[in-house]
């Protein structure tokens, strides 16, 4: 096998092209499955402490020189089924990355740490009284640390933030900057299509390449197809080398371990375990879904914004947030022309080229709900099923944060707003805006929702018979077989995951090597 170095940031990667083999056999102390924000980090927290380590990617290698900023391309080459990944209803996009780095590399840089009463409930509801905030800030304040995370300046707040903020300082609503892991922002907006410029603080440019320089191997374009198991103990996993140029496997893989870390992604990593048959005596692997499905209100105002200028994210309205006062945030989110074509759908003809016409006088706020973890991820005759509908207690949330996203935008000198619904409406004026929501109905094909944040699907708790994961995250079932990505949250956060994810690696990964002589023996 050969292998490719990016000159851009130093990572080693064996690709599809390099391996001649028809099959590989390899053995390591660790094996990852998935390079995203769970995997790469325990890659490299692992590797650090002296333990062989081999990194799993089903998707391509693309290093960031070669990211055009185009959000179309990026869908295509960047993110999982082409961007197309859907619930069975298709009112709901579950955008993953699948590529090396994962959804790290075409997220918003978005960087809040778990909210107190998130972690409250976890520890009173599912037992995990181990994660508390204290037990927990050295692992924030690390992650922080290592990903420049950062309050954003005024220099990284756009017009499409500072209108928003200038609306809630009118309504004298809670608002904050957001922080955000980058450095030294080069202020494209191009987060989505994958930082050409490395200023995004990715695992692509951050822990996978500290994995490598500490020894750690990275493989692409490697899919595996099952976890391996003896008398209740990991030992490895089958993968295979796909071409991506042509979709047919190029070759199988076995790779011998003596830990296993999960870190698919809240819809692969139970359908791997699903395929496996392990880890599923609670039946609770794929159950529990959740996923902040999120609008985006966009609204028009009567100066220009150019809403993809600038820093993606500025500032977030945090009113809300708490359950108690309606869970839900509001997030200030410029975006570029292909997005708003498709998020605001006003028709064709006319009406769709004076939309396109005047976007550059439109701002838009995302909505995020604190959603209920309703949804089912599951095989259905072999092929992927994502189940998963707005549940009827969720949808009061959903009303009243367009509400209040009207509310803000019309403060904030907003000529009419667009309502996310697929069959489009406009709210001209503030005094429309509860009778034009509170007639939305809650049926399929109603909204136009999007989701970056799957979550939940193998639940940590300390109760074998309801949760896939005990606390230190090892499934109850198999020893040694890890889950470090988000579908171990037993709740949604209600917030942005990838710094809850970051985190929670690091904790489990610090155990594992804490208990080095139980794991490795």
């Amino acid at each position: 096998m050969g292998e490719k170095i990016a000159a851009s940031h130093g990572l080693v990667v064996t690709q599809a092209k390099d391996i001649t083999q028809d099959s590989l056999e390899l053995t390591a102390d660790v094996v990852v499955i998935g390079s995203g924000a769970g995997g790469a980090v325990a890659a490299y927290e692992l590797a650090k402490a002296g333990k062989s380590v081999i990194v799993l990617e089903a998707g391509p290698y693309v290093p960031s020189s070669e990211f055009t900023e185009d959000f179309a391309k990026a869908m295509d080459h960047l993110y999982q089924d082409k961007g197309a990944q859907a619930n069975k209803d298709g009112d709901l996009l579950v955008l993953q990355g699948r590529c090396v780095g994962g959804s790290t590399v075409v997220n918003g840089c978005v960087a809040f740490r778990t909210p107190d009463f998130i972690l409250a409930d976890w520890q009173k509801k599912f037992g995990l009284t181990n994660l508390t905030v204290e037990a927990l800030d050295p692992y924030f304040s690390k992650v922080e640390n290592n990903l420049g995370i950062h309050v954003n300046e005024e220099h990284e707040i756009n017009r499409n933030s500072s209108v928003i903020r200038d609306g809630c300082q009118k309504l004298g609503i809670s608002w904050k900057p957001f922080k955000r892991n980058i450095r030294e922002c080069a202020l494209t907006g191009h987060c989505l299509s994958g930082c050409a410029t490395d200023r995004k603080q990715s695992m692509l440019v951050t822990y996978l390449p500290w994995a490598v320089q500490k020894g750690a191997k990275v493989y692409a374009d490697t899919k595996v197809t099952q976890v391996l198991a003896e008398k209740g103990q990991v030992t490895g996993v089958v993968a295979e080398v796909i071409d991506p140029a042509t979709g047919l496997k190029k070759a199988g893989v076995v790779v011998k371990a003596k830990v296993v870390i999960m870190a698919a992604g809240a819809v692969q990593t139970p359908l791997l375990l699903q395929k496996s048959k392990l880890a599923n005596s609670s039946g609770q692997v794929g159950k529990n879904f959740a996923c902040h499905p999120s609008l985006m209100v966009v609204a028009e105002y009567a100066d220009d914004i150019h809403p993809w200028r600038g820093a993606l994210l500025g500032v977030y309205v945090d009113e809300w947030a708490h359950p108690d006062k309606g869970g839900f945030i509001l997030e200030a989110g410029g975006a570029g022309p292909v997005e708003l074509s498709a998020v605001t759908q006003p028709g064709i003809g006319k009406p769709f080229v004076d939309y396109m016409g005047s976007l550059k006088k439109h701002a838009g706020i995302v909505t995020l709900i604190h959603d209920h973890n309703v949804g089912e991820i599951h095989w259905d005759d072999d092929k992927k099923r994502i189940d998963y509908s707005l549940a009827t207690q969720d949808f009061p949330a959903m009303k009243a944060a367009i509400k209040a996203a009207a509310k803000v935008h019309f403060a904030a000198g907003a000529k009419k707003v667009h309502v996310p619904t697929v069959q489009h409406s406009v709210i001209e004026k503030p005094e429309d805006i509860d009778r034009v929501v509170d007639a939305i109905v809650n049926d399929p094909m109603t909204f136009r929702m999007v989701s970056y944040h799957p979550q939940g699907t193998c639940r940590m708790g300390a109760d074998a018979g309801k949760s896939v994961v005990n606390p230190l995250g090892e499934t109850h079932d198999v020893k040694n077989l890890f889950i470090t990505d988000a579908s171990l949250f037993p709740t949604s956060i209600i917030v942005n995951p990838q710094v809850t994810v970051y985190t929670l690696s690091s904790y489990i990964s610090d155990n594992i090597v804490k208990n080095s002589g139980k794991h490795f023996a």
